[in-house]
């Protein structure tokens, strides 16, 4: 078979794919349910069968081929027993024993998921979930808090193919929610509404001082907000934005840094956030719409702080907007809108105010989105466009359903070994003398596992591991797990290993680490808004009364003392002592006490103002002369 036509032949497969997907995951929420592990079953061997599919052991061999068709069907063939023998299957789990054909199939299934994992994300977590193995069999001998009972390959094995394992909460969640919501932001692409977006962001921020960067942060957090993935946003937004501040006069690695940061902030911003959201959602109980709006605020300011750090820069380096040739006017960018509008105001709506599932408010978005784009006579939807969103939707897959089907194994080892609580024990002895310390250390697990994790895996392992001991030390379940989710997110601009600052660094033609750690510099909001909110949970509370406006003035002002204390300038430089008199507002104004933020009002005030007034008085002279 030639290139050319198993390049034909691989299209069509992955259109048939796609409609097979869209048709199962819609018909579960709708018309066609099934038992939950038959469900994630059917997800599990479509996930595993795009992978194989789409990230080839070789290019061009077709040696590597045949290997590649054989792991397809050996995910097929597992697939299609569990699914077909679902009766005996969920017997055999319940009893935790398992005939030798099952056996047989639990260990092949472990083996793909381990393969599936190292091909998408590399080698960290399928070696993280080999050492959980190793420890559940020869953790029995180990000295010690370490050592456990001991388990055979029998139990293990019976832990990793059931609900514990790969078939829980991880892929579960993967199945219902998150496929769903990639799918709706596959539609929006094929739609090009996300293009709306772009335009919209480029009319409004472009002429700015600074406009490029500007243009960055609005269209990533619109974008991200959508997607919920850094990489993604980076290499969408980034690939028209980076050029530009370069072009405009910011230097490489800080044009990397700005679109790094600001599209990693897509999976902490509502209404979609990132595939770990779902599952926060899920292990915290905590509903989907109620989780939007607590970090609604946190991810707003988060965009503030970089937004004002990049004023600043171009102030201090009088770098100007754009002409207006080279922009669009708002007017054109709105126009043909409702196709986006429409499609994210039903599902804002239906997720805060009709509070249905997240799956259905998705599966009736996307029917907006076919619809719309079918009413706009100037981009009408087709059909084949729907066929494009149907396939992108399933390549969106592979990541997620690796990441979270090998994920499902080191919690399963967890649970089966009792490490997580050992994990807890542990960082609840610190919490007893320090909160702080027992969130910094939790801080710097989930930094470490982060660097070599994509977000979702991090985030699960870190809530198995971590959430248990914070919740038991006194923090709230939702400020615990979202502290966790932050730094399992903000792991993407951490160097050593910062995938979304190694993406933009390629398009900045700059030096990845770099660019990395200009990204930190630039994203310490992100790293210090997850203590704010865990020790101050006003900044998760969100409704129309005072609380809620007395936070979000202090939370405006406290944005705009970081970004000053940070660059030291405001019109003009400022003094070190000025700085740290912002340091003091930041400190004052971000506590739950009226007083005490009061002060810090009054302060930022004086010193704010102060200096502008100082400013205009410097620039009249110069002006009369």
């Amino acid at each position: 078979m030639s290139k050319i036509t198993y390049e034909a032949f691989r299209k069509y497969f992955s259109v048939f794919l796609g409609v097979v997907t869209a048709f199962i995951h819609i018909g579960q929420f709708t018309y066609m349910p099934m038992e939950s592990i038959r469900f994630f079953s059917w997800h599990l061997t479509l996930g595993l069968v795009v992978v194989f599919l789409y990230t080839p052991t070789k290019q061009g061999s077709s040696k590597a081929l045949v290997l590649d068709w054989a792991l397809i069907l050996l995910s097929v063939l597992v697939g299609v027993s569990v699914i077909t023998n679902y009766d005996e299957f969920s017997m055999m789990m319940q009893n935790s024993r398992l005939t030798p054909y099952f056996f047989t199939l639990g260990v092949v299934t472990a083996l793909l998921t381990l393969e599936a994992a190292r091909r998408v994300i590399g080698w960290f977590l399928p070696i993280v979930s080999v050492i959980s193995v190793l420890y559940a069999f020869f953790g029995g001998g180990l000295p010690g808090i370490l050592g456990h009972r001991g388990y055979g390959i029998s139990r293990i094995i019976i832990t990793i193919f059931s609900d514990q394992g790969i078939f829980g909460t991880p892929i579960g969640v993967s199945a219902s929610n998150v496929y769903l919501f990639l799918l709706f932001a596959a539609f929006l692409s094929v739609s090009r509404a996300d293009k709306i977006f772009q335009n919209i962001a480029m009319a409004i921020t472009g002429r700015k001082r600074g406009g490029p960067a500007k243009m960055a942060i609005v269209a990533s957090c619109l974008f991200g907000s959508i997607s919920g993935s850094a990489v993604a946003n980076v290499v969408s937004t980034g690939a028209f934005t980076i050029p530009l501040m370069k072009r405009q006069g910011y230097a490489r690695r800080f044009a990397g840094a700005v679109e790094s940061v600001a599209s990693t902030g897509g999976q902490i911003m509502p209404p979609i956030m990132g595939a770990a959201a779902f599952i926060l959602s899920d292990i915290s109980g905590t509903p989907y719409g109620v989780l939007c709006l607590a970090a609604l605020l946190p991810a707003l300011m988060y965009y503030l702080t970089l937004f004002k750090i990049v004023d600043i820069e171009s102030v201090k380096y009088s770098l100007h907007g754009l002409s207006g040739k080279e922009l669009p006017l708002l007017r054109d960018a709105m126009r043909g809108c409702f196709k986006l509008l429409c499609p994210l105001a039903l599902l804002l709506f239906f997720l805060l105010v009709m509070q249905t599932t997240p799956m259905l408010a998705a599966i009736y978005s996307m029917i907006a989105i076919v619809v719309c784009g079918f009413l706009d006579k100037n981009d009408r939807l087709r059909p084949v466009r729907i066929l494009d969103g149907c396939v992108l939707g399933i390549r969106s897959l592979p990541q997620v359903v690796a990441a979270c089907a090998c994920s499902g194994i080191v919690t399963g080892m967890f649970a089966l070994t009792g490490l997580g609580l050992k994990f807890s024990d542990f960082i609840m002895q610190w919490g007893s003398f320090s909160i702080l310390f027992s969130l910094a250390l939790s801080m710097l697990i989930c930094v470490i596992l982060g660097m070599g994790l994509p977000t979702t895996a991090s985030y699960i392992i870190c809530a198995t591991a971590i959430a248990p001991a914070l919740i038991k030390i006194g923090i709230p379940p939702l400020p615990a797990h979202l502290f966790l989710l932050y730094f399992a997110s903000l792991s993407a601009i951490t160097p050593p290993v910062a995938v979304a600052s190694f993406a933009a660094a390629g398009i900045a033609e700059e030096n990845a680490l770099k660019v990395g750690l200009c990204a930190v510099k630039l994203g310490i909001a992100g790293f210090a808004l997850p203590f704010t909110f865990v020790l101050n949970s006003d900044y998760l509370h969100f409704g129309f009364d005072a609380v809620t406006l007395f936070t979000w003035i202090s939370a405006a002002i406290v944005c705009y003392s970081a970004a000053i204390a940070m660059q030291g300038f405001v019109e003009q430089k400022i003094t070190t002592a000025e700085r740290l008199l912002y340091c003091v507002v930041i400190v004052t104004a971000i506590r739950s006490s009226f007083s005490l933020s009061l002060f810090g009002w009054l302060l930022f005030g004086l010193l704010f103002f102060g200096r502008r007034l100082q400013a205009k008085r410097k620039k009249k002279p110069a002006s009369a002369g």
